[in-house]
């Protein structure tokens, strides 16, 4: 009698060979394999929230501070405004003015220092750069002026303030910059005796 199970069991045995075996792990090493895993794992999870952390506090910051960008500079034209109806009520408009002319203008003024203010209390500075040296990044040339007055490349003239928003420009100083006045030479003027 020949049973048909035991004839697969002796052609389906496997062969054992040592060297295709597995050698039996050590658990303790495969824990601590594991556990060296999980723990670098857990390190850099805990570096990127701190780096998340710190990135979401930065952008807070940026935002309370910036956050007026638009808004300021829409106020800056009405600013402007009002320093240029002061400018052109001079002092002549002002001493033959009558008290209620006077009134206003006092009025405009009270008012523009106190838009100052406000700017300025929420982070607005003003600046105007007179006689310091040209810097693209804060001021804007409008035009030279030859002047030996001052060295080549400063600001001769600020036609309009700037204003700073916290360390950011809110809007560059329109300036004219000084450059060296010609240089006169003496084949520019010939001596008196040479025209004869």
């Amino acid at each position: 009698m020949t049973d048909p199970t035991a004839r697969q069991d002796e052609t389906v045995a496997p062969e054992t060979d040592n060297a295709t075996v597995p050698k039996a792990a050590d658990p303790v090493a495969d824990a601590r394999g594991e556990a060296a895993e999980f723990k670098d794992k857990l390190l850099r999870t805990l570096a990127e929230m701190e780096n998340l952390r710190k990135r979401t506090e930065r952008e807070v910051l940026d935002a309370r501070l910036y956050g007026i960008t638009g808004f300021a500079r829409d106020v800056l034209a009405v600013a402007d405004n009002m320093h240029r109806a002061l400018e052109t009520s001079g002092p002549q408009l002002r001493a033959g003015a009558d008290a209620s002319v006077k009134a206003l203008i006092e009025g405009v003024e009270l008012t523009e220092r106190e838009l100052l203010k406000v700017l300025e209390r929420h982070g607005v500075k003003k600046f105007a750069p007179d006689g310091e040296r040209f810097d693209p990044n804060v001021h804007q040339a409008m035009y030279e002026v030859e002047t030996s007055e001052l060295p080549a490349g400063h600001v001769a003239q600020v036609i309009q303030a700037g204003y700073m928003l916290g360390e950011r420009v809110l809007r560059p100083a329109l300036v004219a910059v000084s450059k060296a006045a010609p240089k006169s030479s003496a084949n520019d003027n010939p001596p008196p005796d040479a025209a004869q």
